[in-house]
């Protein structure tokens, strides 16, 4: 699958910059920060938008502060004979599954799932492994954030090329 790019100037990261760190902002405070009209501000944004460089505009929930401290990473080795398909539908059904991502490796797919406790883990993994198309699972318990999900620095880098 090709994803349609979509160029980035100074004036499109700006804005990704402003709308990533104030995500409530209307129209006409990013047109007068950034000192252009109106309409460019939403031609902009909509064309971000159009072409999937802005995905959305929703709230970006934090699990450790709605109850949800343990995270962690696991790879799953699927039964080919299921596909991945009907894994992602029996992974989309566990809410505690954040994401999950097909990989190249010595795994098939990868996710990132929270739980409660470390006891609550264990229900979780029991739960994703239940599936008779997942054989194995290799988890990983984060310690610690040290750089959060961010795409800021990437949409000011990909200006500069």
């Amino acid at each position: 699958m090709t994803e349609q790019g979509v160029q980035l100037d100074e004036l499109d990261a700006k804005l990704i910059e402003l709308l990533d760190a104030e995500p409530r902002i209307g129209i006409l405070e990013l047109s007068r920060r950034l000192a252009v009209a109106r309409g460019t501000v939403q031609a902009r944004l909509d064309k971000l938008t159009t072409r999937g460089a802005i995905k959305g505009f929703g709230p970006e929930v934090v699990p450790a502060r709605i109850g949800f401290g343990v995270m962690s990473f696991v790879t799953l080795e699927i039964s080919q004979r299921y596909g991945h398909d009907a894994v992602a539908s029996h992974l989309a059904e566990i809410p505690e599954v954040l994401e999950a991502h097909t990989i190249t490796g010595s795994g098939d797919i990868l996710c990132r799932i929270v739980a409660r406790s470390h006891a609550d883990l264990q229900r979780v993994i029991d739960k994703i492994v239940g599936y008779e198309g997942i054989r194995r699972a290799h988890t990983i318990i984060a310690l610690a954030e040290l750089i959060p999900y961010r795409t800021v620095p990437l949409s000011r880098a990909a200006t500069r090329e």
